[in-house]
């Protein structure tokens, strides 16, 4: 069923490596007007409503565009799924650097690249399952979504200093050029797809409209929906909001800036770490009800706490934990529902993160208090983490490691 004992294959590290290129170029072109919001909104004469459309657009063309690029992705493999996307980011990265003085070319680019997105971001789990045995799966995945969040931090820090030296128009510039390189590379070193082992072309995956059928019959991939769309919402609610979600307990701006920064830092921790202990104890489910335990204190920490310094240790934990949950949930989600497309699995995955991310973003803003606190809302977001936790214990462990240890 799977590639357990093969001789891997060495080239799987350039591949690897050249993928999380751009998935980071990606994540940094997404996130490039969070940090220079007011910045931006006084350049273009528009609102900072408008500006912040400029990210939540990738949400909302998330929606409409994740399962052809998961179709794309599971019938013409990476190279040529994935490649449709870099092409789109190369494009778009460009155009939006060049017309970067006028609003509507840089609306009318982020859309392109927000098209672009599903195509690279739904392709997580199905490099690994094409490239990497299934004792590397978690770790390869882990460094990948990685990637995404080093993208963030980059984006995040970059952005101020660049806009401060160039400009807004040269900035953008600068990322155009960015794209550009990035697409160029990931032609240049992602070779297709490894052939079939005679075990994977005994068991053939199901094509997208099968596979999909064949994951809502699943008890814990409806289990797994679930936690993504209550994890993912909460991550993007509480990245968006962050400086409103602290400001009335006081913090400043600056130290919402910091407390992102340590956020990440934690995540890109934790990517390295949990994954990698997934893949060598052999386990899925027990690395994914840890870290939904060990999360907890992160985030009744960032609801409560108001000193600084345990608002940093708060959010650290929770990055860790928090965001090292992604890579071991889509490649556990992947295991349980083959041999429905990996693309496929991890799209479903994808969709209900973004869908809850709008729907928890917006509920953010719309219970805040008179005086601003967003701590209602917060507390509807322990409740339900809770409601992860619990069901967390009703998933079993993956039947794929399970046939892989009975195997050795």
């Amino acid at each position: 069923m799977t590639r357990v004992d093969e001789t891997a294959n060495p080239y799987r590290w350039i591949v690897l490596l050249n993928y999380a290129l751009i998935q980071a170029v990606m994540q940094m072109l997404w996130i490039t007007f969070a940090p220079i919001t007011g910045d931006a909104a006084e350049f273009y004469g528009v609102s900072a409503l408008q500006i912040g459309f400029l990210a939540m657009s990738f949400m909302i063309v998330y929606i409409f565009v994740s399962f052809p690029a998961s179709w794309a992705i599971d019938t013409f493999g990476i190279r040529k799924g994935v490649g449709f996307g870099v092409v789109l980011t190369g494009i778009f990265g460009i155009l939006r650097g060049f017309m970067g003085n006028d609003y509507t070319y840089v609306m009318i680019s982020m859309i392109g690249l927000a098209v672009a997105q599903p195509f690279i971001l739904n392709s997580v789990t199905s490099l690994s399952a094409k490239w990497f045995p299934l004792r590397e799966r978690a770790t390869a995945a882990g460094l990948a979504i990685m990637a995404q969040f080093v993208g963030i931090v980059i984006g995040m820090a970059a952005t101020p200093l660049l806009t401060i030296q160039f400009g807004i128009p040269g900035m953008l510039k600068i990322y155009g050029v960015i794209s550009m390189v990035g697409a160029i590379c990931f032609f240049l070193f992602i070779k297709p797809d490894p052939e079939l082992t005679k075990e994977e072309a005994a068991t053939p995956r199901t094509k997208v409209f099968e596979g999909l059928r064949h994951i809502f019959k699943l008890k814990d991939m409806i289990i797994m929906i679930i936690l993504i769309f209550i994890g993912l919402g909460i991550f993007n609610a509480i990245t968006t909001w962050i400086e409103q979600m602290i400001a009335p307990r006081g913090f400043s701006i600056v130290q919402a800036g910091t407390l992102g920064a340590v956020l990440m830092a934690g995540g890109i921790l934790g990517c390295l770490v949990v994954p990698a202990l997934s893949d060598r104890l052999r386990k899925r489910k027990l690395p994914v009800v840890v870290c939904l335990i060990g999360s907890l204190p992160g985030l009744i920490g960032l609801t409560f706490v108001t000193s600084f310094g345990w608002l940093l240790a708060s959010g650290f934990f929770m990055g860790f934990f928090f965001m090292s949950i992604a890579p071991v949930g889509f490649q556990y989600g992947t295991e349980i529902s083959y041999p429905a497309p990996e693309a496929t699995s991890q799209g479903v995955l994808m969709l209900a993160g973004q869908i809850s991310g709008i729907i928890f973003i917006f509920g953010m803003d719309m219970f805040r208090t008179e005086s601003g606190s967003m701590t209602p809302f917060l507390l509807v977001m322990i409740g339900l983490w809770i409601l992860n936790i619990v069901l967390s214990f009703m998933l079993k462990e993956s039947s794929m490691i399970e046939a892989s240890e009975e195997g050795k």
